[in-house]
């Protein structure tokens, strides 16, 4: 089935739901669906080890106009992608509410509570969520309209500039492909709590590397059946541990009642001068956007939902209830729980366990058996994460094979829905996790961290300047928001804060990098904690060199807003819109205020 640009205007064609149906059923299932999935060439239906083989083979590849510019041919690429539409709300829900629950919140927070004190990871981590929330409702918005193949890691490309979009989208690739390997060494480093001996280190790496990989080889319901339970253990964690401590905090059980005691001695934040505080305060952002990373994922999955008009603003939702509960009031419980000058706080690793703020709270309550619990838990959120790591690197890259920046083989998808090149691609590099048994296991662990420490910064900017360059298009066009089954609740002024947040967050981590905490400036502190800005540069030039795009952002008036869209019916779109709107309108304020929420 080929697609081709309109003969008269040029322009890449609109696409209905109705034919992207079809598409997807002839790349699923080739031309004769009978022959390809349950019989044989001769009509003898086919063994399930058959028909298992034969989703392994590539899905039929989509024609596009050579006539068409490179951003038209990259949007109807992503847009007919033929991934598989497998994930429920509930997926998307759970991916939404538990996705980004991992080590930055139950091991970082350690770290960040040593340098900044309770105040200051209370400060650090709002101040954040106030961007990740503006963000993740940005990608709401864009993912509902285009929920294309590659989500929000396509929109760069179209509504910016194609060298700012590939430089972001390697950008995003490079994260996810250095986190694998870092969440299996993680993993392995987590069953040292348990006094494991050091020796069958690479027998945890080898265990925890074949369960992602083939949690991933069952595509994209795999993926998402895993992060559903995955998502629901971490959270019933998290409720459990805030109902504890809570208890603890009051001196239930008989103990000493806590209260605020450790924001006054030894204090709120750390340091004895202004300066010292506000470094300390600084410190804690880039371990926060650490812990956030992953929130983007909604964005990302909402190519593969059964129906992400209804589930992926459902999902985007969760975000604020995730920081407010999930990180606000667990931070705030753990300040008061642990003195951020507790010595097991003091050098520890990021991915060492028994420096979780969590696990300190429980040893020194007392609670016998529970600091296991909590480990075995960190050890599920470190392969949640890993998981995700596959999932969404193998996507990035097929991404960017439709749009031209990879061979064309790395977008193989197979008739499973599979990109499977891209698993083999993220899969091979995980295996990098081998060097937990080398004595350089702690300076390639480093550089790794500081390659992804950043990144997400740079993504989320883009987002928000997607969403900000697409609403000035449709006003440009002559187009109204009427027509978006799902507008950010704080508009294009959300995404400005949390762009403008993103930037004092690279403001305050080059302020750290330049002036690390304890040490004097020096080359190596700098890199390792800024290494991901110079990266994206040299992505950018490089573009702008080798395709000798001289442009800076794509004109407003030439801009593609139609290709992609699920629903090409505007006007009829925008009467169910008005029509949903009405309905809800007349309901009472609190099912308003839920459905606003939730």
């Amino acid at each position: 089935m080929g697609l081709v640009g309109d003969e008269k205007t040029g322009k890449a064609p609109v696409v209905k739901d109705s034919e992207l149906h079809n598409v997807e059923v002839e790349y699923l299932h080739g031309p004769d669906s009978f022959e390809q999935s349950a019989g044989s060439s001769d009509g003898q239906p086919r063994s399930r080890w058959g028909r298992f083989v034969d989703s392994f083979k590539r899905a039929e590849e989509i024609e596009v106009d050579p006539n068409l510019s490179e951003v038209e041919k990259a949007a109807l690429r992503t847009a007919q992608a033929p991934l598989q539409r497998h994930l429920k709300n509930r997926h998307l829900q759970m991916i939404a509410i538990g996705g980004a629950i991992g080590t930055g919140l139950f091991v970082g927070s350690g770290t960040a509570l040593r340098t900044g004190g309770p105040a200051g990871i209370i400060l650090g981590w709002g101040l954040t969520g106030t961007m990740i929330y503006c963000m993740v409702m940005a990608t709401g918005e864009l993912n509902t309209v285009f929920p294309v193949a590659g989500g929000f890691t396509t929109y760069a490309v179209r509504f910016l500039d194609e060298s700012l979009g590939f430089a972001l989208n390697f950008n995003y690739m490079l994260q996810w492909l250095v986190v694998l390997p870092l969440e299996i060494v993680a993993a392995s480093i987590t069953v040292n709590f348990w006094g494991t001996d050091p020796k069958y280190r690479d027998g945890f790496v080898a265990l925890f590397w074949v369960v992602i990989v083939i949690i991933n080889l069952f595509g994209v319901r795999g993926y998402g059946e895993a992060e559903f339970v995955f998502s629901i253990i971490k959270v019933i964690t998290i409720v459990g541990f805030i109902i504890m401590a809570i208890v603890l905090i009051c001196g239930g059980g008989g103990r000493e009642y806590i209260g605020a005691k450790y924001w006054y001695h030894p204090g709120a934040f750390v340091g004895d001068t202004a300066g010292k505080q506000f470094k300390g305060f600084c410190s804690v952002f880039v371990t926060a956007a650490f812990s956030f990373a992953g929130s983007e994922l909604v964005g990302l999955a909402g190519s593969e939902a059964q129906n992400p008009r209804k589930a992926v603003p459902a999902a985007a939702k969760q975000v604020f209830w995730r920081i407010t509960l999930f990180y606000i009031l667990c931070l705030l419980l753990i300040g008061m729980l642990v003195p951020y000058n507790d010595p097991r706080l003091i050098g520890a690793s990021s991915v060492d366990a028994a420096a979780s703020p969590f696990v300190i709270a429980i040893v020194n309550a007392g609670i016998k058996g529970l600091p296991s619990v909590i480990n075995v838990v960190i050890l599920i959120a470190v392969l949640s994460v890993g998981n995700s790591a596959i999932y969404t690197c193998s996507r990035t890259l097929a991404a960017l094979a439709d749009q031209g920046f990879l061979p064309k083989i790395v977008g193989y998808i197979d008739r499973g829905g599979r990109p499977m090149v891209g698993i083999i691609i993220s899969s091979v590099f995980g295996l990098l996790a081998f060097v937990a048994e080398s004595s350089k296991e702690g300076e390639v662990f480093n550089w790794l961290l500081a390659i992804s420490g950043l990144s997400s910064l740079f993504s989320w900017a883009g987002i928000c300047f997607c969403q900000i360059r697409f609403r000035s298009a449709l006003a440009v066009q002559g187009r109204s928001t009427d027509e978006l089954p799902f507008k950010a609740p704080l508009g294009c002024w959300g995404s400005y804060w949390g762009a403008f947040m993103c930037f004092v967050m690279l403001a305050a981590q080059f302020y750290v990098a330049l002036f690390p905490i304890g040490s004097k400036p020096n080359a190596s502190d700098f890199f390792s904690a800024y290494l991901a800005f110079p990266i994206v540069l040299a992505f950018y030039i490089f573009h702008k060199i080798w395709k000798k795009n001289w442009k800076f952002l794509i004109k407003l008036e030439d801009m593609d807003i139609d290709t992609g869209r699920r629903e090409v019916d505007v006007e009829l779109l925008k009467q169910e819109l008005a029509e949903e709107r009405a309905v809800l309108a007349a309901k009472p304020f609190y099912i308003r205020w839920w459905s606003f929420w939730c």
